[in-house]
């Protein structure tokens, strides 16, 4: 290497940690390099821990800050200049200057007191560095704007996440988040979200698990059952209100899971879905069969799941039977045209972060005109239309939903919307398609938790 001469404080990069700028103040009498650093928490395996943590790069601008994650190599006590001893973590990462680079040893503390951001200590000093005490930034000066600017995210590096999977089922999805997750080298923890209670103020809202605060993800992965829609969708609230990127919002998963508010939004975006309407008075049931159209007519639970509360009326008359029967048990329902033509097939297009990343063709089992794949339907792929295409993605995005199965029919006026699932299973449309649909989650988690760029702040009167 080049022989390099530092001054007390030089300009520093650490590209290991995403930090393309920080400056550091040179301290031959530390041994190892420190950096300031806050929220530090280890995750991941005994076997290999790894260690989560923010840095704020930018002296004075705390809402400038920088996640990162790295191995965690040591944990060792450290003593600083006044006295003090602490635990502290220790990783390796690389440290760039002068278009030089070598890994370095740093220790992470959260000192609010320490004036520079970063300590260089002997360890990171190696033989080709001499050191001129009396001055400053003999190397190459870097600048701040890093930070502002789209070059941050864009230079930012593949770090290992910490994932909360939220779902209270062990079945073929949830294992797969956790094995697709786990195999890209992220931490994923399946959370039961019925036993997760919230810490509601102002300051510092937490959700704790078991006696414990939960610690801070780079992500939440919902997979909320629908009978806890209310208490799992107030949890996501909370993880929203942390910070926390949610692949689903709370308000995007309550309003999907209302079949009449589901249907009204629908309504509103100008998506096409059949003919659908709703009365709460017994005494509107003809006037409500009339909005629909003629028998065959579908009876459909609000909260209907998988196929159950849906019923087919062939005739006037069943309906009203069906009708009086949902009435008498105090149920909320709505009727909706029966697409004859669509003859017991739909199609699932998996919609992924505003695009279709696979779709697939249902045919409901002999006799039977729904065609969920849990009542013993069948799939296959299939290839959609641009119309369809488009037609799905605009149902996601109606609910801002950044993951979403949407549930079409084929009829002779074009696509009609039947549902847009905010928790679609992943078994039957990577079987049918043979796609890696987890792995395309996770390629949007990956970018959606990368650094996004700060504003600048504009200098008051004094130029400052």
């Amino acid at each position: 290497m080049d022989k390099l001469t530092f001054g007390w404080e030089e300009w520093v990069s650490l590209p290991d940690l995403g930090l393309p700028a920080i400056k550091a103040k040179v301290d031959t009498g530390a041994r190892t390099s420190a950096l300031h650093a806050h929220d530090i928490e280890v995750f991941g395996p005994a076997k290999n821990p790894k260690v989560r943590f923010n840095v704020h790069p930018i002296s004075g601008r705390d809402d400038v800050s920088i996640t990162c994650s790295a191995p965690l190599i040591d944990r060792r006590e450290v003593t600083s200049s006044n006295g003090e001893a602490e635990q502290r973590f220790v990783i390796l990462s690389g440290l760039a200057v002068g278009g030089q680079s070598w890994p370095i040893e740093i220790t992470l503390t959260n000192r609010a007191g320490m004036s520079s951001r970063m300590l260089l200590g002997r360890q990171a000093l190696s033989d080709h560095i001499s050191i001129s005490p009396t001055e400053r930034h003999l190397q190459p000066e870097l600048s701040y704007d890093d930070y502002h600017n789209a070059t941050l995210k864009r230079s930012a590096p593949k770090r290992a996440l910490r994932i909360a999977v939220l779902s209270r089922e062990d079945n073929y999805s949830t294992r797969r988040l956790v094995e697709v997750g786990e195999a890209r080298g992220h931490t994923v923890e399946v959370i039961d979200t019925t036993r997760c209670y919230m810490a509601i103020n102002t300051m510092a809202p937490e959700v704790h698990y078991d006696g414990k605060r939960l610690p801070r993800y780079d992500a939440v992965i919902p997979r909320i059952g629908a009978s806890i829609t209310p208490y799992g969708t107030a949890v996501i609230r909370q993880f929203e209100a942390i910070g926390t990127y949610c692949v689903n919002g709370a308000a995007g998963i309550t309003a999907s899971r209302d079949k009449l508010h589901a249907h009204q939004v629908l309504a509103t975006k100008r998506i096409g879905m059949p003919s659908t309407a709703f009365a709460a008075s017994p005494k509107d049931t003809s006037n409500l069969m009339g909005l629909v159209g003629t028998a065959p007519l579908i009876v459909k639970l609000l909260e209907s799941t998988q196929g159950k509360g849906v019923v087919l009326a062939e005739t006037k008359k069943a309906a009203e039977s069906v009708i009086d029967a949902f009435r008498g048990l105090k149920a909320n329902f709505l009727v909706q045209d029966f697409v004859k033509e669509a003859a017991g097939e739909d199609i699932r297009c998996l919609v992924i972060a505003g695009k279709v990343v696979a779709a697939m063709k249902r045919t409901g089992a002999e006799g039977d005109f729904r065609s969920n794949l849990h009542r013993g339907g069948s799939a296959k792929v299939v290839r959609i239309t641009k119309l369809e295409r488009d037609t799905a993605v605009r149902a996601a995005r109606a609910f801002g939903l950044g993951k979403a199965g949407v549930d079409l029919l084929r009829s002779e006026s074009g696509p009609k919307v039947l549902e847009v699932n905010s928790s679609p299973g992943f078994e039957g449309i990577e079987t049918a398609t043979g796609k890696d649909i987890v792995g395309k989650l996770y390629d949007e988690i990956e970018a959606r938790v990368k650094p996004q760029p700060a504003r600048k702040r504009a200098p008051d009167m004094r130029g400052r």
